[in-house]
């Protein structure tokens, strides 16, 4: 019988750094793609409702990888997991800075980039925290997890400055090279994670992913948190990632001052997601869980009534960005608790493709609207109820914090 050695706390922390680069490089990209929106419309005569509808196919791809980039990382590690996915991010938005054609934009984005987004994901980098600690795991998983939106507030602004002194090829171009950039370095670094899985490895009993998925799917928790994350992704990366910044310049405010404004909640929600983690490990989950969707919903309302004044852009991005991605650390402590650590990565994989799936009806139908009305104001209505849904559906749920991870 094999002896399992824990990975010792500088591995688990540098697993923590890297979670977090991937994190943010991945999620620039896909924001990227809004502050660009208004610019495609003029330079290459493409509308809304088509960037949209891209973005939301990336994210349908998102969804359909995501359980199996959950099974990867259960399987094969964190190192090639995200070495796989920064790869792809990286060849996709090269060939995005290359072309000007609308179906080489649509394979280089919505095919090979959001099969990377897929799998450089906060539900890969948070089983991968489950995994490595037992002692402060939801303040690790919030801190490499709040890489997809903290790592954005320098990135994002800088992007806004290349694409207003260059274009937005250059821009495109930058996060195609800091992805690849961060390849090597990763896959060197992290090569210690391989030997603590490998010595791991006999411990776990081999199971289908047939029976893992039936088991998984007889779980009430699963219901309730997959749907909860639904909500979460039209309300998130559906409408605010894909169509915030078009809103704001919507209203008037030009791509620097909008990225700004986009770079505040990313601030915010990287302490908000960290907080988050440091709570859950501390308090009642369901409650935390559920009062975070419920705050999100009031957030809207301050949108709505936003207008030409950039103090309150500014205030909805701070407030937003406190309840934004901090349902991440949460869910995956419910997750490792009523579902089990053994299939953590498919279990959060198929709930991140619901995730996935609502933030695709989010972009889309935020484009669609657009184009309908000329406004938002259905757009951020519909997400106030959606959100209070969502905290709904989490009070469905008990507490198991006493409950051993299996």
């Amino acid at each position: 019988m094999s002896t399992k050695r824990s990975p010792t706390p500088i591995l688990q922390w540098t697993v923590v750094a890297f979670g977090f680069l991937a994190l943010a490089l991945a999620f620039s990209a896909r924001a990227t793609l809004g502050l660009v929106m208004p610019i495609w419309s003029q330079e290459l005569g493409w509308s809304r409702s088509f960037v949209s509808g891209s973005a939301a196919t990336a994210l349908l791809v998102m969804a359909a990888v995501a359980p199996l980039a959950g099974r990867l990382v259960d399987r094969n590690g964190v190192r090639t997991t995200l070495v796989l996915g920064l790869s792809l991010v990286g060849i996709g938005c090269l060939i995005v800075s290359m072309t000007s054609s609308a179906y080489m934009f649509l394979f280089a984005f919505s095919g090979l980039s959001a099969l990377g987004f897929g799998i450089v994901a906060t539900h890969v980098v948070s089983t991968a925290m489950a995994r490595l600690f037992d002692r402060n795991r939801g303040l690790a998983t919030g801190i490499a997890t709040s890489g997809a939106t903290g790592g954005q507030f320098l990135i994002v602004p800088l992007i806004a400055t290349v694409l207003t002194v260059f274009s937005w090829r250059w821009s495109f171009l930058a996060i195609g090279a800091g992805c690849l950039a961060l390849v090597p370095l990763l896959w060197r670094t992290l090569a210690a994670t391989e030997k603590s899985r490998e010595q791991a490895a006999p411990d776990q009993q081999a199971s289908s992913l047939k029976s893992d998925l039936g088991a998984i799917a007889r779980k009430p928790a699963f219901h309730a948190l997959f749907w909860s994350f639904f909500l979460c992704g039209y309300t998130t990366a559906g409408v605010i990632e894909t169509h915030f910044l078009p809103y704001a310049s919507f209203c008037g405010f030009g791509p620097v001052p909008s990225a700004a404004a986009y770079g505040v909640l990313s601030a915010v929600n990287m302490f908000g997601m960290i907080g988050a983690g440091w709570l859950t490990d501390r308090m009642n989950r369901v409650v935390l869980l559920g009062a975070i969707y419920l705050l999100r919903g009031l957030t809207f309302l301050i949108l709505m009534n936003v207008g030409a004044s950039y103090e309150m852009l500014v205030a909805f991005a701070a407030l937003f960005g406190t309840v934004d991605y901090a349902t991440v650390p949460v869910t995956a402590s419910l997750v490792a608790s009523h579902i089990g650590l053994r299939v953590m990565g498919l279990a959060m994989g198929m709930i991140s493709a619901g995730h996935s799936l609502g933030a695709a009806l989010g972009a889309w139908s935020g484009g669609y609207i657009f184009d309908l009305t000329m406004r938002y104001d259905w757009v951020w209505m519909i997400s106030t109820g959606l959100a209070v849904g969502a905290g709904l559906i989490v009070f469905l749920l008990r507490d198991r914090q006493a409950v051993r991870f299996q």
